[in-house]
């Protein structure tokens, strides 16, 4: 499904999720602020005016009580009018504290309250005022009575201030309560919104480079000559044109290389022929069959006959790697001393040592390797290209070495053909195994070749379960490596 989208709507997936993520996490932190601020406002403008309120009541109580106690000693009208003065703002308090108050247990606190002031308001104008006896056990009498209704509603009007004032405790324990379960869930939000954002990015980064990477690496077999395979068609919208030209560009190339080995082929076959009649023609001459020839003539013939056979071994080696390619080359296998191949292509190559006076130095390990299931002829091919590339670039009157050890794991044989040439560019060394590479020298120029021996003795040398490589360092020379595993081992004593 995914790989339907186009890279567009994958990004904006990835980016509208992200989003909505971090909006959510806004909303949730926005209505955590809001429970907050509602609970404020509610502590500002209900509990804390409500206790404040229920004190100024007690403080009206006791001056209604103080203006009570010196009237009736007094008996000044004033008093008695600052006291239904402050009766009346007493009874406008409470009712507007009454009318606010929405808890049960509150409400029925204010009207005992708003009882007990009637009964004590009642008590001071029938008694304190009007009543004629004044006899010290009446005044005891109501002053007792007048005490009882005080107390009354003091204790009443305090277990309000208690509770107002337990709604604040919870309130703001709740308001702590809640700070901190929103400070926890929004670092998790965010965390969440984070991994997940990132998953995501990835994810839509991931379908989209994935594709690209696939492209980039058909493109790379393509360049080292693999043409076969196709990308497939599951890649964004955007992506299937290059993958298109890029399937399309590896068919044609696959094509066209089919008919380059088929043409190669052919003209290798056709080139053999005579060019083996002229090597024939020429060793008939120079064994003075016709007759006796001049110094002249038999360095020319020798010139002739060397060229041939070069150029002979050359058309061989493209025939091989043509039909290897092709998968057309059946291996006659059968154990075979290799060391012993090694000795017999340095004895062949010789000639072409000698015209430069290099001197090849021969170290083998001192036992019989016999492999089974190799093929003899296909392996000397391999030595014979690692010698002439040696003698080819080393310096005239230098010396090539031809080594072999037991492979560091002790399950095979380490062959090593190294030279004091010119050494390989690093740029060019990871290429040399490849076909018709020619590199470069360290004043630009390429090298004057083929690039076919080196390519056969990989596609030989890898047919038969080895390793090759190459390492070089300038101005210091070449030395080419490969491993055979052997599977029976002849130690001969000398």
């Amino acid at each position: 499904m995914l790989s339907r989208l186009s890279i567009f709507w994958r990004l904006a997936l990835g980016y509208v999720t992200i989003l909505a993520l971090v909006i959510g996490v806004n909303l949730y932190i926005l209505n955590q602020f809001r429970a907050l601020t509602d609970l404020g406002a509610e502590l500002a403008t209900h509990h804390f005016p409500a206790v404040e309120t229920a004190k100024q009541l007690i403080t009206s109580l006791y001056a209604q009580l103080k203006s009570d106690k010196q009237y009736l000693v007094l008996r000044d009208t004033t008093l008695l009018k600052d006291f239904l003065q402050e009766a009346e703002n007493f009874r406008k308090t409470l009712k507007a504290l009454g009318d606010q108050e929405q808890g049960r247990a509150s409400h029925e606190a204010l009207q005992k309250v708003k009882a007990h002031h009637e009964e004590f308001h009642t008590l001071f104008l029938n008694v304190g005022v009007e009543q004629a006896d004044r006899s010290p056990s009446a005044i005891a009498n109501y002053e007792r009575t007048r005490d009882i209704l005080i107390d009354a509603m003091t204790k009443a009007i305090n277990a309000y201030i208690t509770s107002q004032e337990a709604s604040v405790g919870a309130i703001l324990r709740d308001s702590h309560l809640r700070s901190v379960q929103a400070q926890e869930i929004t670092q998790q939000l965010l965390m969440m919104a984070l991994v997940l954002g990132l998953g995501l990015a990835g994810i839509a980064s991931y379908s989209i480079l994935r594709p690209l990477r696939r492209v980039k690496a058909q493109i790379r077999r393509i360049g080292q000559g693999q043409f076969g395979g196709t990308i497939s068609h599951a890649v964004p919208q955007e992506l299937r044109d290059l993958v298109d030209q890029v399937n399309w560009m590896g068919e044609k190339l696959k094509k066209l290389d089919e008919m380059k080995s088929e043409f190669l082929a052919n003209i290798s076959h056709e080139l053999r022929t005579p060019l083996t009649s002229i090597r024939e023609g020429s060793q008939l001459l120079l064994d003075g069959i016709p007759g006796e020839l001049t110094k002249d003539q038999r360095e020319t013939l020798f010139i002739i006959s060397d060229s041939s056979q070069r150029l002979n071994h050359l058309i061989g080696n493209l025939l091989d790697l043509s039909r290897m390619e092709a998968d057309m080359v059946a291996y006659n296998l059968s154990p075979t001393d290799l060391n012993r191949l090694a000795v017999r292509s340095t004895e062949k190559v010789k000639f072409l040592a000698d015209r430069k006076n290099i001197h090849m130095d021969i170290d083998l390990v001192q036992e019989k390797v016999k492999i089974q299931e190799v093929d003899g002829q296909r392996m000397e091919q391999v030595f014979e290209n690692f010698l002439s590339n040696a003698i080819k670039f080393s310096p005239k009157g230098s010396t090539i070495s031809i080594r072999s050890r037991p492979d560091s794991n002790d399950k095979g044989i380490h062959f090593i053909v190294e030279d004091t040439g010119p050494g390989i560019l690093k740029e060019d060394l990871p290429h040399v195994f490849e076909r018709f590479y020619q590199g470069k020298t360290q004043e630009g120029r390429a090298y004057v070749g083929s690039g076919i021996g080196l390519a056969l003795a990989k596609r030989v040398i890898e047919d038969h379960g080895g390793k090759i490589w190459a390492e070089s360092t300038l101005g210091k020379g070449t030395a080419l490596h490969f491993i055979l595993a052997p599977q029976e081992k002849e130690i001969i004593l000398h």
